[in-house]
């Protein structure tokens, strides 16, 4: 039997590592994708034989770069099958609307979504003719729910969710199935970039600081109720090992389903009053 495979982007730490990792394990080669390939020895020390390494290659891809695109769409054609991609590679932008730069917006949506369409352009036409494939984007609770201080995230990751809900109705008529996973809070370094937009609203003349010192506070309180990044990889890797994916979405994490089907029933003015009250900023 042919060998199934795999790609996935972002793949040099996070859950992008975790997720190759988990392939592999179940007989995937996975073509594990980043931007700067001097990271690869970060992928092959977490890996625990030599064994699982020979199911992993390492491959350039920078997903904002046309050039980049463009010699990932020829390796695509150059391979005799690709049976799931998984879109995990991103980042979150934080600050306040009012503080960041229309240009962080659209670097934030450069990865986050015009990334994603890209890689997924390169890989639908080899699907399409298979009749077969499973595209799992990494999404985020913050694609169903929005959080005051993260914009940029939260419009990417609901402009994703959209696009993936299209994306599975074109699709399944040719055997091809789209999934969105939606983590809530995960110990990953996926704030490392997007937070250096928040320091404008921490300076001392910021209207702004006061709401984001409380929202600080708030996530260093509930750091012990984060999830382990492993459980979204386990699932992602079950998912990528079916033939059918039956449900587009699949919310994981402390209180995520909780959250997302509480904001479907109550009025927004209840939410907010609920959301604004647990930061302490309700206006008196």
């Amino acid at each position: 039997m042919t060998q199934k495979k795999a790609i996935v982007t972002g793949a040099s730490s996070g859950f992008g590592l975790l997720i190759t990792i988990e392939l592999a394990k179940r007989g995937f080669h996975v073509y594990a994708t980043m931007r700067n390939l001097q990271k690869t020895h970060c992928v092959a020390e977490a890996i625990p034989s030599e064994a699982l390494l020979k199911n992993i290659s390492f491959y350039p891809l920078d997903v904002t770069k046309q050039q980049s695109i463009q010699r990932f769409e020829q390796f695509v054609q150059s391979l005799d099958r690709v049976d799931v991609l998984v879109n995990n590679a991103g980042y979150a932008g934080a600050g306040f609307c009012e503080e960041i730069k229309v240009e962080d917006y659209r670097n934030q949506f450069e990865t986050n979504v015009f990334g994603v369409m890209a890689v997924t352009q390169a890989v639908l036409p080899k699907m399409r003719a298979q009749q077969r494939g499973n595209i799992i984007n990494v999404s985020s609770i913050s694609g169903r729910v929005a959080f005051p201080g993260i914009s940029p995230y939260v419009a990417s990751k609901h402009a994703l969710e959209g696009y993936s809900e299209s994306l599975r109705l074109e699709m399944k008529p040719f055997g091809v199935h789209v999934a969105l996973i939606e983590p809530g809070s995960y110990n990953t370094n996926i704030w490392t970039t997007g937070m250096q937009l928040s320091k404008r609203s921490n300076e001392a003349n910021s209207p702004y600081r006061l709401y984001l010192q409380r929202i600080q506070s708030n996530l260093e309180s509930s750091k012990k109720n984060r999830g382990n990044p492993l459980d979204v990889a386990q699932l992602i890797a079950m998912l990528a090992d079916q033939s059918t994916i039956k449900k587009l979405r699949y919310p994981i994490g402390s209180g995520v389903t909780f959250m997302i089907q509480l904001k479907k029933v109550i009025p927004w003015c209840i939410w907010e009053r609920i959301f604004l009250k647990r930061l302490n900023m309700i206006k008196k």
